[in-house]
């Protein structure tokens, strides 16, 4: 049997399976993104598909402390709106 694989999200701690989460990847020129294929080279994060959870990860700053570089409001608005549109 094959094993799930689990992933924490930044904003709740829950352990989830990999597909309910959402990635975020930052790539080694700095470029941050939403990775919806969930395979893209860099340092990922993931997050729960909610409002609340983006809420408490931008307040915490803890994208930032994940992805290793600062990010900016406009950045976080980019990510919110592609997130939700989904």
């Amino acid at each position: 049997m094959k094993s799930v694989p689990l992933r924490t999200c930044m904003g709740c701690n829950e352990k989830k399976p990999k597909q309910e989460l959402v990635r975020i990847v930052r790539n080694q020129n700095n470029e941050i993104w939403i990775d919806h294929t969930g395979k893209a080279d860099g340092r990922g994060a993931y997050l729960c598909n909610s409002v609340k959870c983006l809420d408490k990860v931008i307040k915490n700053k803890r994208l930032e402390r994940m992805l290793k570089t600062p990010i900016s409001k406009a950045l976080y608005e980019e990510l919110r709106s592609e997130m939700f549109e989904q």
